[in-house]
């Protein structure tokens, strides 16, 4: 009877020892995946730090795969598909497109497409000289300066405003040449108003087909500028009532039926908190204890609507 229990015991052992060996061998498998996939990991999680944003961070797995999967067929002697990785970023202002390239400009680093992965960010009036011959200089010299990075122009399509003889099209000129020039270690991001950026790609017929990465970013909801609040204020060490929150939704809407240009979005909500912030420093000189639950409170009094 005990040779019999012994020899179970015996056999239990040697299940549990196989056991935790099969699940040592899968964790080690799953530390391995995770590791090889670090990159892609890492940028994932900053973008869930951002609000909305859907198309583009399915993009930007979209991407990583192709890159990480071109890596494989290379290293098992196929032929690598090769494409550009030039961009074009549609949408209002505070819209994170600027966000998003410098992330952007981080994983191409850590997948060797891009050898520091820095983004130079410019407009119009950093590209076009005053003269003939100014303006191709101006922007090789940015170019060069983008290399082993990302170059982002804001509102590019200013470029083509001034027709034929605006030195805004030789500065175009020049970037399709650097396009083709620096293809291996060079980024160039196009970004600015959708309808303005059609009309800027319809000017010229070559551009189309050298931007193949054209993202829209949509104007956030009043939920999502409502999130970007509080996470903005959060920031901060502030922190709304629940009537706050209302009266900021209010301000919301108010400011969208109100604008006539392009809605800012972000940089919106930016401004209606810092403008906030000034408020309510104002009210509390009156204030005869200051703690913290004070110090951190935003009431709806503090919070402007734009008239």
């Amino acid at each position: 009877m005990q040779q019999t229990v012994t020899k179970r015991k015996g056999q239990i052992n040697i299940v549990l020892r196989q056991t935790e060996g099969l699940q040592e061998t899968a964790d080690a498998a799953l530390s391995q995946a995770t590791k090889k996939h670090m990159p892609l990991e890492r940028i994932q999680k900053e973008m869930e730090q951002l609000i909305g944003l859907k198309e583009m961070k399915y993009l930007l797995k979209e991407v990583y795969a192709w890159l990480y999967v071109n890596k494989c067929r290379e290293e098992n002697g196929l032929k690598q598909n090769t494409q550009a990785l030039h961009m074009m970023f549609k949408g209002n202002p505070g819209t994170g497109k600027t966000t998003v390239a410098r992330l952007l400009g981080t994983l191409f680093l850590e997948m060797n497409v891009l050898s520091k992965g820095h983004l130079i960010e410019v407009e119009r009036a950093d590209l076009v000289g005053e003269y003939i011959g100014h303006t191709a200089q101006k922007t090789r010299e940015l170019v060069k300066k983008a290399k082993g990075g990302i170059l982002f122009i804001d509102e590019a399509y200013s470029l083509a405003r001034g027709g034929e003889k605006d030195f805004g099209k030789e500065a175009i000129d020049t970037l399709v040449k650097a396009m083709e020039d620096h293809h291996k270690d060079f980024i160039l991001i196009l970004a600015g108003y959708s309808e303005e950026m059609e009309h800027f790609l319809s000017l010229n017929p070559g551009l189309p087909s050298r931007f193949p990465l054209v993202i829209d970013f949509p104007d956030y909801s009043n939920e999502q500028l409502l999130e970007i609040a509080k996470k903005m204020a959060a920031e901060r060490q502030y922190r709304f009532s629940r009537e706050t929150e209302w009266k900021l939704k209010q301000s919301f809407i108010k400011k969208r039926e109100l604008e006539t240009s392009a809605f800012s979005n972000g940089r919106f909500v930016r401004n209606i908190i810092e403008k906030a912030i000034r408020k309510q420093a104002v009210r509390l000189l009156q204030a005869d204890n200051l703690d913290r639950s004070t110090l951190e409170l935003l009431l709806p009094e503090d919070i402007p609507i734009e008239d």
